[in-house]
């Protein structure tokens, strides 16, 4: 049994891409696959897996020695398993920066393009095939397009990622706005989690030089709520930082509807980081980016301390 699984805190493209591809290799390629999660899927993830019919994956912590195993969603090292590199890895499929890394005993088909999200790529990987996909795995691969471009806000949708998402929508039935509506009020939904579960919800490892980062974000259409958390969420982020074996928690708060971020700034390392990496002045505890909305292009290429 192939296990597909895509990285730690698993947002809606890596929750919902792993199970699209179980099914295709399944169904399909006639060869038994599975999805796995490594971790809790978010509020928005959950809320699509509801809203599709889809049971929530089982969560693993590793993966032995041999097991066979696909990767979605990401290509590092940092974001996987422990075990990984003894695993069988068989194929990546991602959207994002090559991490390096990785090494696998035998040649293995890698797919990463520039695209939004891993799901425009396996709709297209799929080919003529995707219309043997029923409505459940068709709005799975819609909701992680709409997911991962913020409906068409994010500086990573391209023209296909729009094309495919609306072909897709056509084909269900779909109204976009009122749908990415249902799935952005799900995510704003933060009142479950503890301070420490918010900080580590969509995160990604980043070093620069001899400094580790935890770089999380959190996308809402309410960012208020975000913040009235504000002083207990810097207050948290020491913990967490020491828990996960970085030097800093970096959080930043995403407003869908106004496309612009609120970075927390607890301490003068942020507040050089902010200068240095976004060229702003920082007067608080927080500062204002506008127009900055997305990790992997807007975030993370320009931090510098």
């Amino acid at each position: 049994m192939i296990q597909v699984f895509g990285h730690r805190a698993p947002d809606t493209d890596a929750t919902g891409s792993a199970i699209v591809w179980a099914w295709y290799l399944s169904e399909v390629k006639g060869t038994p696959a599975t999805a796995r999660l490594l971790g809790p899927p978010g509020t928005e993830a959950a809320f699509v897996l509801e809203h599709w019919g889809h049971a929530r994956p089982r969560i693993i912590a590793d993966v032995a020695a041999g097991d066979n195993v696909v990767i979605v969603d990401t290509n590092a090292p940092a974001e996987l398993p422990a075990s990984v590199r003894d695993a069988n890895i068989l194929e990546i499929i991602d959207h994002h920066r090559l991490s390096g890394g990785l090494g696998t005993a035998a040649p293995i088909t890698v797919t990463i393009r520039p695209l939004a999200s891993t799901a425009t790529i396996q709709y297209d990987l799929m080919g003529t095939d995707r219309a043997r996909a029923p409505e459940s795995i068709r709005g799975l691969m819609l909701s992680c397009i709409l997911s991962d471009t913020l409906e068409f806000r994010s500086p990573t949708t391209t023209a296909h990622d729009v094309a495919v998402a609306r072909a897709l929508a056509s084909d269900l039935g779909i109204c976009i706005p009122d749908y990415a509506a249902l799935m952005f009020a799900a995510k704003s939904d933060i009142s479950a989690f503890s301070d420490a579960e918010l900080l580590r919800m969509d995160s990604k490892a980043y070093e620069i030089g001899a400094t580790k980062f935890r770089v999380s974000v959190l996308e809402t259409t309410a960012p208020a709520t975000v913040l009235d958390r504000k002083a207990d969420l810097m207050h948290s982020m020491p913990a967490v930082a020491s828990e996960d074996g970085v030097d800093q928690v970096l959080l930043f708060i995403v407003d869908i509807l106004n496309q612009e971020s609120t970075l927390l700034v607890p301490n003068d390392l942020v507040r050089t980081v902010a200068r240095k990496s976004f060229g702003v002045t920082v007067r608080g505890d927080t500062v204002l980016l506008p127009g900055v909305v997305s990790r992997k292009k807007q975030i993370i290429p320009c931090l510098a301390v």
